[in-house]
């Protein structure tokens, strides 16, 4: 090996250490350590809702949640500086699934009960509701029959109506409790309703409106109930709770609150 080619090696050698070297350095991270793309990530909650439960929350028919309160959230989560990813859930176990991780709220109008905030944390109330009750057209059932207990009656399993049904008409003995039925959701209650193997439906009003457009039934009534809904927040989660809040309250002071019930036909 010559000496001249000896020489060009070493400096070819000092070049590429010094390269190496330079792209060791500190000078373009983060103080914490992290990478760019890292620092700018947002935090993404998983929001939990009932995928047939219009115009709060449902999945169109090209299978993307839409609704009252999933654009609430949406709002809310660009307003506050994080993600959201909607998660459909099975109605009766959203709770549990809340409890366990699964999810990190349920933003689907959830009514504020006393047994359910020994299990959850709810935000403030964002809307109120009344129970509907619904029949068919040519039954001649009236709200009064509903409320005598003399009726088979169809309710979303875990639902306030369903609550109410078991509250005040099968636990005082107006009403047998194999007359009230139960379902997954809401849509199976009102096929049933339809088809008359069930005489009346009880379910939150503006839901209940969408769900019986189109066919032989009819609203015959509401009952009182002055219900009240809030997101609900794992009891641990102060913080989260604390940011859903203040975003609440920013988005019923802000003008989009009004397109919102305008968009989804919630004008009060």
């Amino acid at each position: 090996m010559s000496r001249n080619w000896l020489g060009t090696l070493l400096v070819v050698m000092v070049i590429v250490a010094v390269g190496f070297a330079g792209c060791t350095s500190n000078a373009d991270q983060p103080a914490d350590g992290a990478t760019p793309t890292q620092a700018e990530e947002k935090t993404v909650y998983i929001v939990g809702i009932d995928g047939e439960y219009p115009p709060y929350s449902y999945i169109d028919s090209e299978g993307n949640p839409q609704g009252f309160d999933v654009d609430s959230i949406k709002w809310i989560a660009e307003q506050q500086g994080f993600e959201v990813e909607i998660q459909p859930l099975a109605w009766d176990g959203i709770i549990v699934a809340l409890q366990n991780g699964k999810i990190d709220m349920v933003y689907s109008g959830m009514t504020i009960t006393e047994e359910r905030k020994e299990k959850v944390s709810f935000s403030l109330p964002y809307w109120k509701v009344n129970q509907s009750v619904a029949v068919y057209e040519d039954s001649g059932y009236t709200l009064d029959d509903f409320r005598n207990g003399t009726l088979i009656i169809g309710a979303q399993r875990g639902t306030t109506g369903q609550f109410w049904v078991e509250e005040h008409l099968v636990e005082i003995g107006l009403m047998d409790k194999d007359n009230l039925k139960t379902y997954d959701n809401f849509p199976l209650v009102a096929e049933d309703l339809k088809n008359q193997r069930i005489d009346a439906a009880i379910y939150d009003k503006p839901p209940m409106l969408d769900a019986i457009e189109g066919k032989p039934l009819v609203l015959v009534g509401e009952i009182d109930t002055g219900e009240e809904y809030g997101v609900a927040i794992r009891k641990e989660d102060t913080e989260l709770l604390e940011t859903i809040n203040d975003g609440i309250t920013k988005l019923m002071a802000d003008p989009y609150w009004e397109e919102l019930k305008e968009t989804h036909g919630m004008t009060e």
